[in-house]
């Protein structure tokens, strides 16, 4: 996941209870116990966002803007946390089986806007958000609470309570997606692995060794997500039954790159709240933490398959503070023993970071077998006309047409990953 600012930051983005165990996260994923008069929240910095003309536009032409509004008056007639609670994972994940529905081309397409479009859910579950967060129920509601179906919310409009592999004679992979980002600099902006996600849940690739099912889930650009341990609760559990599993985010312009090496450090370029982190990656048990992991996917048979349009390139380079040193140095070819990590090969944003995440998961639940690591993607950008976002549309046929192509070399990419 990068940015594209060039001053600010590089590229980037036993059983189940030991699982959970070395997935935890360095901060509680819940807020503490509070008073139950506790009151409705003021809106977060992505909720403001959507009463911007383009956000109001895209939910009009998708035909989600009709989400938010059921979801309130399902808040209004529950009359208890039991029926709130289902009412939040009812509409959580109904959403996100329309965005897939939608993508994939089942059903109405309810508005003129191309099916294939990550952002109607990026806008539509802020929408819900917002509705969750300001609601006033008639019965009591603490801050706990109150934040656990806030959780409830994401996971399920994420698809994170969606995954499945009901067939078992069929390889299994697992790509993970971003929402769209860098939204003050262009509130129009989409995320391509957000579309590659939408794109590919629940879908088969034929294979030389037999067919693969594809599952997906999509990510939140936060920092506080991830130091909460977002990315390990909803991947824990898949890991050790998947046969290949790929973070993927957006990346440089022209190219996608497979990320050789991810660094344990944490850049701190604005998210979309507009919070900044800088540090080490906040993890569970940092005293064995390494200062890097590597990928595991076939990266040369990806750089060599020709799988679509677009270049794809072996990435070996990262900024590291060498062994006895004081002073970043980038290196083409990888880290030198002893090295401190300051950037991986995608960067130190939170490309980077999910890439660490799950890679160190990896090994620490032995898995080092299993091929998974980092995916980046082509940048989507807007036609050459439509590039000004004070005057520029929320679409044009050459931002279609890219992120089609786009999406199409990821299903290959994937496709080519997991076959023999």
């Amino acid at each position: 996941m990068s940015p594209h600012f060039p001053t600010t930051a590089r590229l980037g983005f036993g059983g189940l209870a030991l699982l959970l165990v070395l997935a935890g996260s360095a901060l509680p994923a819940t807020a503490a116990a509070a008073d139950p008069a506790d009151g409705p929240g003021a809106a977060t910095v992505e909720e403001q966002r959507l009463d911007r003309a383009a956000p109001q536009e895209i939910l009009r032409r998708s035909g989600f803007d009709a989400a938010a509004p059921r979801f309130r008056q399902a808040l209004e007639r529950s009359r208890s946390y039991a029926q709130a609670e289902r009412a939040v994972a009812r509409h959580g994940a109904a959403l996100w089986r329309r965005a897939v529905d939608r993508a994939q081309g089942r059903g109405p397409a309810a508005g003129d806007l191309s099916r294939g479009d990550d952002r109607p859910l990026y806008w539509a579950r802020l929408a819900l958000s917002r509705e969750l967060r300001t609601w006033t129920p008639s019965f009591a509601l603490n801050a706990q609470r109150r934040k656990t179906l806030d959780t409830a919310l994401e996971t399920a409009s994420r698809g994170q309570r969606d995954v499945g592999f009901p067939d078992r004679r069929v390889k299994r992979v697992l790509v993970t997606g971003f929402d769209p980002f860098t939204l003050d600099r262009d509130v129009r902006i989409g995320n391509p692995s957000g579309a590659s996600a939408l794109a590919l849940d629940g879908t088969l690739v034929r294979t030389a060794d037999g067919p693969a099912r594809i599952e997906t889930v999509v990510f939140p650009v936060r920092w506080s997500d991830f130091a909460e341990g977002a990315v390990e609760r909803a991947v824990a559990r898949h890991l050790p039954h998947l046969d290949l599993f790929t973070t993927i985010s957006q990346g440089r312009v022209g190219r996608f790159d497979v990320e050789r090496t991810n660094g344990a450090w944490r850049g701190g370029f604005p998210d979309n709240e507009n919070a900044s982190s800088t540090g080490p990656v906040p993890v569970t048990d940092p005293g064995t933490q390494p200062q890097w992991t590597s990928t595991t996917l076939p990266y040369r048979r990806l750089a060599e398959a020709g799988t679509g349009p677009f270049p794809v390139y072996d990435n070996t380079e990262v900024t590291e503070v060498p062994a006895g040193g004081t002073e970043p140095v980038t290196r083409p070819d990888g880290p030198t023993p002893g090295s401190s990590a300051r950037a991986g090969g995608g960067g130190d944003y939170l490309s980077n970071e999910i890439a660490y995440r799950v890679t160190l998961l990896r090994d620490r639940l032995r898995l080092r077998h299993l091929p998974g690591g980092h995916l980046h993607t082509p940048v989507l950008r807007f036609g050459a006309e439509n590039t000004d976002p004070l005057t520029g549309t929320v679409t044009d046929p050459e931002f279609e047409r890219n992120r089609s192509d786009i999406v199409r070399q990821v299903r290959e990419l994937v496709r080519t990953a997991v076959a023999p």
